[in-house]
């Protein structure tokens, strides 16, 4: 199973969902009995490929986010320290 094959949200694999809904639309045989397996390989390769640049580059906003907060939290713990004193 895939997720939604809108056009929009696949910019990178377009050409491959075009020609699965192709053959998904040359017939109920085709469709249903296989014809079109490779290129489903095809496309879930190419959405797995995809998810995987996604998640690391989500992974690396993250990781940035978080080291923006460590910092104001040391910056915070400083300018107490330096009140306290």
């Amino acid at each position: 199973m895939h997720p939604n094959l809108a056009h929009h949200e696949h910019p990178s694999c377009l050409d491959i969902i075009i020609r699965l809904e192709e053959c998904h639309r040359s017939g109920f045989f085709k469709k249903y009995f296989g014809g079109c397996n490779v290129i489903k390989r095809e496309l879930n390769e190419c959405l797995t490929a995809e998810y995987q640049i996604k998640r690391r580059k989500n992974a690396d906003e993250a990781k940035e986010r978080r080291n923006r907060v460590e910092t104001m939290w040391r910056e915070m713990e400083e300018m107490k320290q330096k009140k306290d004193l």
